[in-house]
């Protein structure tokens, strides 16, 4: 199946170069070992261990990969709890790999590897009640500037609640915390930072109430890349040390379904691309904003009202 990755409406930086997209999917039924292999027959490189169960496929097609099993206890010392930690997690603990940041051309030849892997026997969210895997986007920021940052961020906000109703994500998934909702308190003091906040406002407007990563948008990793110091006023300096930082949208919402025939990694990017979309477009932007501001009052029950209204600000303008 030929597949074609629609580009983004801003698809290269302020500096003029291709915006690049970094990709982790979690996936069951393969290890580590096994996956590192496969990796390395659809894109070449060697797999190589690294440490312990902590594999590499290096000089792939695609960069470098890591492969790994996503649990704590794969960084602890060696001993009989860890390894027991390790043993017990395979149950429910997914392997992950990570690519390097890839051109949108890339994602297509991404896409095929997973496509390996499926047929090798990776199993995703559905296959399990207890799976609740992810393939996480890393999108490259356009500029390093709070307002520039706000966009997507507030894109992303405002049309949450219909893409969760339009385009649901597994039910394992939404009773997990790892990818909460943003409060509705957030949304609208992102509505009343305006467009051009300090990079103080946002940071702390946005960690005064997503202070951990469990979001389907996660803002950390760009805060401590580009804010490293009102990260740390923000959360603390013991929270901040454990980011990775990063100028990239940290998108998590996304499904792994890597064992389902219908799906492909262009589902889950066109997800971002969407929320994108949105930012592009100014006018949209502020009747979304407007409309929440009217539809909200002091006291939300359901999301779903907004949902539809959203959906339908979206309809109109053809993004639906």
């Amino acid at each position: 199946m030929t597949l074609h990755f629609q580009e983004l409406p801003a698809p290269v930086t302020v500096d003029g170069a291709e915006r690049h997209i970094g990709v982790e999917v979690e996936f069951a039924d393969l290890n580590e070992e096994q996956a590192a292999h496969i990796l390395s027959e659809s894109l070449g490189g060697t797999a190589e261990r690294v440490k312990d169960n902590d594999w590499k496929v290096a000089g792939s097609s695609l960069g470098d990969i890591q492969v790994y099993l996503d649990t704590v206890y794969r960084t602890a010392d060696k001993s009989m709890l860890r390894d027991l930690g390790l043993k017990l997690g395979r149950e429910v603990i997914p392997v992950e790999m990570v690519t390097d940041p890839l051109t949108l051309k890339q994602l297509g030849e991404l896409n095929r590897a997973l496509g390996a892997l499926k047929d090798a026997g990776a199993k995703g969210s559905g296959d399990g009640w207890y799976y609740g895997f992810g393939v996480h986007l890393n999108v490259e920021i356009v500029e390093d500037t709070p307002s520039a940052v706000l966009k997507p961020l507030l894109a992303y906000a405002l049309i949450e609640d219909w893409m969760r109703e339009a385009r649901p994500i597994e039910a394992t998934r939404t009773v997990l915390p790892w990818t909460d909702a943003y409060p509705t308190a957030l949304v609208e003091e992102l509505i009343l930072l305006g467009t051009e906040p300090s990079d103080r406002a946002l940071v702390e407007t946005y960690t005064r109430h997503c202070p951990d990563r469990n979001r389907g948008l996660d803002m950390l990793p760009i805060f401590k890349a580009l804010w490293p110091e009102i990260l740390v006023d923000s959360i603390g300096a013991d929270k901040v040390d454990g980011i990775s930082g990063r100028p990239t949208y940290h998108f998590r919402l996304p499904d792994s379904r890597i064992d389902e025939d219908a799906w492909s990694l262009e589902t889950e990017w066109n997800r971002w691309l969407l929320v994108e979309q949105v930012a592009a477009k100014d006018d949209l932007l502020t009747e979304l904003s407007d409309a929440w501001l009217e539809k909200h009052g002091a006291i939300t029950l359901s999301r779903q009202p907004w949902a539809e209204r959203s959906g339908d600000i979206l309809s109109k303008h053809g993004l639906a």
